[in-house]
Formats: structure tokens, sequence, C-alpha cells
């Protein structure tokens, strides 16, 4: 394996300087903001306007990476990226942080494109299922210990910002002194949604919900850890620890994914998600080491309920249909994440820091119904079923590896959805 993985090294080694910066960032703008005496409304936009960014992205981005190369292209990015972290910092202007997360979210998704269709050019296909299980271990490894970053200096100053900054223009060094062949990007179409959805509704569901929740995360997370006076080094823990427990739940939640009908297991980890956002406000006043305790256990759960629902696309759709139709799947769970933050934003501003683990429990919860509604209609197919692979949400290219890493897991002919 290392063999396979030493020329990626270069590829491997910009991504985690990436998302050490930016995942440091997005803590950071929420610490920061709450300083500024930002209400958490204007915080949930900021986190919807990063994930409307990587919606556009996913329509512009690609035709830089097509115009002008992968190397220029990630160059460009990156420094777009850099060029936001230092613009929070000069101007502390609502509608300047705004706009400047926007150009984030495009940056982001372009710089995901890049990396994701080069890993999959460069790794064998029998190697594909490794390389992109090491590239999401490198994910959200670098997003756990980039929380940890913020001990190094205060919110307040300027030190934290130019970390985040330096970081990721590091990230350019390794990519532009690579001498990989640049791939060719390809031209995915994307499945009907309505036919997406006739085809694989928990799928879709799921997707729709895991955005809804899992933008709130990342837009508020640390704006509702910050409003239990638990101070930074509690923050930075409790946002490491969800982080990780998304990560290592990820394993054995998709190994029983695996054994049992996945509709049935969405159900039960939606169901889970639940139980645990419950707790998390149950436990939101006793410091920090139980709510970091309840967020590692929430994460586990909230985290693989999108690969989950990667995974029951692909075991409802044809091979051929797969890359098209996790283009919609992304969309879907994009639309979730840009509404999630706005939406839970107005309602801890209604209802206090309350309302965020009881926005986790109605997407969740509902998911966990609807889930369990759909399931009446449907035949278990445990025969059928593809490799659980861990994840989190990322570029529609990634599925090109997702896809390809298993081909045997994906029958020429399948039942069709209505007889399963």
């Amino acid at each position: 394996m290392l063999v396979h993985l030493l020329p990626l090294a270069a590829l491997l080694s910009g991504v985690a300087l990436l998302l050490l910066g930016s995942g440091l960032l997005t803590t950071l703008l929420a610490v920061r903001g709450g300083i500024e005496g930002f209400g958490s409304p204007f915080m949930g936009l900021l986190g919807s306007m990063f994930f409307a960014g990587f919606l556009i992205g996913t329509h512009v981005a690609p035709r830089m990476i097509r115009r002008v190369g992968h190397v220029r292209a990630f160059a460009f990015f990156t420094s777009a990226v850099a060029c936001a972290v230092l613009l929070h910092e000069l101007l502390v202007v609502p509608w300047v942080w705004a706009l400047v997360r926007l150009l984030t979210g495009i940056s982001m998704v372009g710089l995901y494109t890049i990396v994701e269709s080069w890993l999959n050019s460069q790794a064998a296909p029998a190697q594909r299922a490794r390389v992109f299980s090491v590239y999401m271990g490198v994910n959200l490894g670098a997003l756990a210990l980039s929380q940890q970053l913020l001990h190094l200096g205060p919110a307040s100053g300027h030190v934290l910002f130019g970390l985040a900054a330096l970081l990721v223009s590091a990230a350019v060094m390794p990519v532009a002194a690579t001498r990989l062949v640049q791939p060719v990007l390809d031209r995915n179409a994307s499945v009907d949604l309505k036919s997406l959805y006739a085809k694989a509704p928990i799928a879709l569901s799921a997707a729709f919900a895991s955005g809804l929740a899992m933008g709130a995360f990342w837009g508020l997370g640390a704006v509702w850890a910050d409003g239990h006076g638990i101070g930074h080094q509690g923050i930075a823990a409790f946002m490491t620890a969800t982080i990780l427990g998304g990560a290592l739940f990820q394993w054995p939640i998709g190994l029983l994914s695996d054994r049992i009908d996945r509709g049935r297991a969405i159900a039960f980890v939606s169901f889970g998600a639940t139980m645990c956002a419950i707790v998390l406000m149950a436990v939101a006043s006793r410091g920090t080491l139980a709510i970091s305790l309840a967020g590692f256990i929430y994460g586990g759960f909230a985290f693989a309920l999108y690969p989950m629902a990667v995974a029951r696309m692909i075991d409802r759709l044809q091979p051929h249909e797969v890359l098209s139709g996790s283009s919609s799947l992304l969309l879907i769970h994009g639309a979730g994440a840009a509404a999630g933050p706005l939406l839970a934003g107005f309602a801890m501003a209604l209802a206090g820091g309350a309302a965020l683990p009881l926005w986790f429990a109605a997407t969740q919860g509902a998911l966990a119904i609807a889930a369990s509604s759909l399931l009446r209609r449907l035949t278990p197919d445990v025969a059928h079923q593809t490799r659980f692979q861990p994840m989190v949400r990322t570029a529609s290219t990634a599925f090109d590896m997702v896809d390809g890493a298993h081909p045997n897991d994906l029958p020429s002919t399948r039942p069709s959805p209505e007889t399963r």
C-alpha cells in the first residue's frame, strides 16, 4: 500500500495543510464573531454563504480547471482562500465576511475537485478504495487537529488568522512541486432529482437531512459551545471530539450497514443521532468534559449519515448511473447544508442555545421517521448492497474513486428498485 501512496504524498500533504488552515478558520470565525458581537443569525448566515459558495463552485470551478490546468487552478484557489482568511481580520465588517465566505466556498470545492480527480487518475483501479480511505483519513484528521490550533493565540488578535493564511498558502508548495501528470477533468451529467428520488428515496432524504444538520454544526457548533462559557480550550475540545467521533464511528456503523438492510441502518443511525442530540442539550451546562463526550458520541452517529446515503444510492442505481447520480445527491446535500446554518441561527436567536441541539434532533428525527415510513413499501435487498465507504462531504469527483474502487460490488445488472 505504501508503494501506491508515496507518489501521492504531495497531493495528500497539500490537502492536510489546506484543511488545517480552513478548519482553523471555521472555528476561529465563530469565536471572533462572538467577540465582535455578531449574533447567531449572522453566524448562521456565514455558514450558509460558505455552502452556497460550495454549490456555485461545483459549476464554476471545473471550467477554471479545464481552462488553466490543475496546478495553476490549485494555486489560484489557494490564493483566493488565503486572501479571504486575511480579509476577515483586516475588515471586520459583516457584509465583507459574508462575501468572503462565499468566495471561500467556491474556492474550496475547486480545490477538492482538483485533488480528487488527480488522486482518481493516479490510483490503480484495484487501489482506489484504499487511497480514498487514506484521503478521508487525512481530511478528518486535519480537521480535528486544526481545532487545537486555537490554543496558539487569542481570537481577538492577528496570530491565528495569520497562521490560517500561512497554512493555506503552504498547501501550494507540495502540489506545485509534484511531477504527477495532470488528469483530464470529465464532464458528468446529473440524474434528474425526481428520477433519483423514485429509485433511492431514502438516500436522497438522508443526504438532505444530513446537510441540514451538518451544515448547522460546521456553521454554529463553535458558536453554541462558546455560549456555554467553556472558553477557547473547551470549544477546541468539543469540536475536536465531535469530529473524531465522526471519524471513528464510521467503521463499525459501516460494517453494520453492510450486514443488514441499509435503509433500516439509516433509520437506526438517524434515531441514534436524535437521542444523542437530546443528550447534548441536557449536558450543555455541565462543563467541557460532558459536552465533549456528548459531542463525540453525537458526531459518531451524525457524520455517518451522509456516507450511508451515498452507499444506499449506489445500492439502488444501475452502475452506469452512479457517477451522474452522485452529482444530484451532492447537490441536495449541499442545499441542506446551505439552508441549515441560516435556519438554525434564527432558531438560536429566538430560543437560545438549546435551539441548536434541538435542530439536530428535529432534522435527524424527521429522517428516522421518513426512512421508517419508506421502508414499509421497499423490499430488503442485502445481497445487492455495495460496501460502505467512510467519507465526509466532498466534491463529486470523489465518487469516481468510490464507484471505481470496487467494481465487483457493483453488479452489471440489478433488480429494478420497484422489486426490491
